[in-house]
């Protein structure tokens, strides 16, 4: 829901008071493959960590990713598909992660970066939408419809001038829906009002026309307004990624380099959430190797999380903590076009200066058939609880149970307490 449809006004698609960039709609909506969504801190002596949340939508394969060799039915489940162990890379006695990823090995040897397997939702959900819908709404039999991440930002107070503001979306952004402010930005280099330019001072116009407007609507003006000016300074200062990091020119890349932009402003950054599509792989996943399908995607994934890594630095790093969720794996054995159908349990990647890397975490299930779930790898640990052990350790949320009803946050070790 828009800001101006929360006070009772038309939405301003409709109304045309202002668009941010040329989709020019407000916050609430994100793209079909890829959207960034941005929440402040109301206090600048916040000091946890800014969580980032990387959504790959479609259903990621956490099994291609981060490989049980040491379990033999994966071979035998994936005759066409399944990683060589001779390829593996990261050096586990029992899992290795999939070559493609090889850009974040320096991370991973670091301990900096780890995974969580056998992950996932409470109960088996194979539609996208709905499974989607429940990852981030996160509150099973409850009538909450806010998202989790609204009420974490709730939780922690967050109140600031940016606010429900959107660019460039298509759906709704189930996992900030809610009473606590967001800015949503393709870009910061392309956030401005429709029609600005020196002749036409709509920013202007806009604060005064509504400068002795009722409370409602003048907070709204002022929220748009500043995170104008922000961006604007943003942009007249320019941008150049530190320590020789090289964002890869995809959409991924590029959201991540404002995420890092927009951390390294200080401009009072809590949360971001960076959503990229097309994991939904039913066919021709291809073996591990340059060219196929799911190679490509997870070196191109890697690339965009190294270069983020990079560019914040270890002192940057060791006050974010990003983490990856999707709405479900994928079956344990190959389909006959050589892809993988939608299944239950995943792997999670987690990236930060406070994590416990370098190893894979979790009760691993096995993947022999009398240990899966009608054909999918089971899940032994509640994504939820993974989230909230880093909330509670990381962003200084002592209440997790107000963002996950009715989940303890998981003592896996994953992070250390700041």
């Amino acid at each position: 829901m828009s800001v101006l449809e929360a006070c009772g006004c038309a939405p301003v698609a409709r109304r045309k008071l202002l668009a941010a960039g040329a989709a020019g709609v407000f916050a609430g909506l994100v793209g079909d493959q890829l959207a960034t969504q941005l929440a402040f801190a109301a206090d600048a002596s916040y000091a946890g960590d800014v969580l980032v949340l990387l959504s790959l939508r479609g259903g990621f394969d956490g099994l291609s990713a981060v490989v049980p060799a040491g379990d033999r039915a994966y071979y035998a489940a994936r005759p066409g598909i399944a990683v060589p162990r001779s390829r593996l890379i990261g050096g586990g006695s029992y899992f290795g992660l999939n070559p493609a990823l090889a850009p974040l090995l320096p991370y991973w040897k670091a301990g900096t970066l780890g995974a969580v397997h056998a992950v996932g939702q409470p109960a088996p959900n194979r539609s996208h939408f709905s499974a989607m819908e429940e990852l981030e709404r996160a509150a099973p039999g409850t009538t909450l419809r806010t998202g989790w991440l609204d009420r974490m930002m709730g939780r922690l107070g967050a109140d600031t001038p940016f606010g429900a503001v959107s660019v460039g979306g298509a759906m709704p952004a189930r996992v900030l829906a809610g009473p606590a402010p967001n800015l949503g930005l393709a870009s910061v280099d392309d956030f401005v009002l429709s029609g600005e330019d020196p002749k036409r001072p709509m920013a202007a116009t806009m604060a005064a026309l509504y400068s002795d407007a009722p409370a409602a609507l003048a907070q709204t003006t002022a929220m748009t307004t500043g995170a104008l000016a922000t961006t604007a300074r943003l942009k007249a200062a320019g941008y150049q990624p530190a320590n020789g990091a090289a964002y890869p020119d995809t959409e991924l890349g590029k959201a991540l380099r404002d995420v890092a932009r927009l951390i390294k402003a200080e401009v009072g950054l809590l949360s971001a959430t960076v959503d990229s599509g097309d994991w939904d792989m039913h066919e021709n996943l291809g073996p591990a190797a340059p060219g196929k399908r799911m190679y490509d995607h997870l070196a191109a994934l890697a690339r965009a999380l190294a270069a983020f890594a990079q560019d914040l630095g270890p002192a940057g790093l060791g006050r974010v903590t990003l983490v990856t969720i999707s709405e479900f794996g994928r079956r344990v054995g190959q389909n006959g076009s050589g892809g993988l159908d939608h299944g239950y349990g995943n792997a999670m990647f987690v990236l930060g200066g406070g994590v416990r890397g370098g190893r894979v975490h979790g009760r691993w299930p096995g993947l022999a058939a009398a240990r899966l779930v009608d054909g999918d790898l089971a899940v032994t640990t509640d994504y939820r609880a993974v989230i909230g052990e880093i909330l509670r350790a990381r962003c200084g949320v002592g209440d997790v149970s107000s963002v996950f009803p009715g989940v303890k946050p998981s003592r896996l070790g994953l992070v250390a307490a700041r």
